[in-house]
């Protein structure tokens, strides 16, 4: 009779370890959910915040695959990209910036390169749409294509913001410049999850 409340422990011992069971270290990252795993994967970028926020909206069709999150950035850099290049075809068009040559020039440097960067990226997404299996020289071959568009669109970005250094101070260059260092920094965090997703498929 002494023995049935050893035998009832060893048997709630039991029941405790099967329905709960001992997390592993490969466990843990399956048991996050899909906005932690997009938190983690945006710390390896640049401006982590704005990764973040930018993304966090697309949990649910990312889940824990990182060639999804990569394409979905690129997708999210694009779209900022193309509003940016439409938003400074609008200006060149207004005579307030007609009467300052220097901030006119800028401002059509400005869409020439922002409309080269949307060409790029729009690339690097239709590339990433066709990925083949990762581990195989094509996709290395293929994510070096878009890798290569992305820097280069990142490039013109970097060239467009640079164009503002000599123009006047006041509150159009500062919003035209606000808005352009926007997509720059979308466009670098897309890059820094390419180049992640392209090192985990090697």
């Amino acid at each position: 009779m002494k023995s049935l409340p050893s035998i009832s422990m060893h048997f709630l011992t039991f029941l405790f370890f099967f329905l709960h069971p001992i997390p592993t270290l490969g466990s843990t990252v399956y048991d996050s959910s899909p906005t932690d795993y997009i938190r983690t994967s945006c710390s390896a970028t640049l401006y982590p915040d704005l990764c973040y926020t930018s993304l966090s909206g697309y949990a649910n069709p990312v889940q824990q695959d990182p060639a999804r999150l990569a394409r979905i950035a690129i997708g999210v850099s694009l779209s900022k990209a193309r509003h940016m290049a439409s938003y400074v075809s609008n200006l060149t068009r207004e005579t307030a910036y007609g009467a300052d040559p220097q901030a006119s020039a800028a401002l059509h440097d400005c869409f020439s390169n922002m409309d080269d960067a949307v060409d790029e990226i729009h690339g690097s997404l239709r590339q990433v749409r066709r990925l083949v299996a990762p581990g195989s020289e094509s996709f290395r071959f293929q994510m070096g294509n878009v890798q290569t568009w992305m820097s280069a669109a990142l490039t013109d970005e970097e060239t467009c913001t640079d164009g503002f250094e000599d123009v006047k101070e006041g509150p159009s260059k500062t919003k035209v410049y606000e808005r352009a260092v926007e997509v720059k920094k979308l466009t670098s965090n897309a890059l820094a999850l390419v180049n992640s997703y392209a090192e985990k498929g090697e």
